[in-house]
């Protein structure tokens, strides 16, 4: 009877030994979960921020000069003017959209813009103005018809930031004028 016992009772811490091993075996798996969904989300979280953090602060610092810019209906030239205030911008991506079709464009700190349908008043290279700087330009819109929307958009460090300023509302050069 006595062995009987014994038996059942190095069974019995067998099990307890099982269950042991078990809940440790259990433990280590959860850890080793979290491990790796908190790397995985570490890394896009940490991605997503870089993107963002060149974009802060971007806000009211590049405009469009509503006082320089209208559209001269008998030329078909849309004049418009941009403001780069003290922050420092790689590109801006430009759009301008007509009631027929919309043409973008982006203006380059370093490199001039190719297009024969974008040129600075001025006369020279079409570049994007420096910190704290402001340059005007006139487009050809005789393919996109009459402006009635320019959204700017820049582009700092690679990252295309969100739309810093609209114009929806584009006056006639010749009521200026008048």
């Amino acid at each position: 009877m006595k062995t009987v016992m014994d038996m059942k009772s190095l069974f019995n811490s067998k099990k307890a030994i099982s269950g042991v091993i078990t809940a440790i075996i259990m433990i280590g798996l959860v850890m080793a979960t979290t491990v790796i969904v908190w790397n995985v989300i570490n890394k896009l979280v940490k991605e997503e921020l870089g993107s963002s953090k060149a974009c802060f602060g971007v806000f009211d610092k590049i405009k469009i000069n509503n006082f320089y810019t209208c559209y001269n209906s008998s030329s078909s030239e849309l004049k418009f003017s941009i403001n780069v205030g003290d922050i420092d911008v790689d590109e801006l991506l430009v759009s301008i959209s007509g009631r027929e079709q919309s043409k973008s464009f982006k203006l380059s700190s370093t490199e001039p813009v190719a297009e024969n349908y974008i040129r600075l008043s001025s006369g020279g290279e079409v570049k994007l103005p420096g910190k704290n700087a402001g340059l005007s330009y006139i487009f050809d819109a005789s393919e996109i018809g009459k402006p009635g929307i320019i959204k700017i958009a820049p582009i700092i460090d690679g990252n295309q930031c969100e739309v810093s300023d609209t114009l929806s509302e584009i006056d006639s050069c010749s009521e200026l004028a008048s």
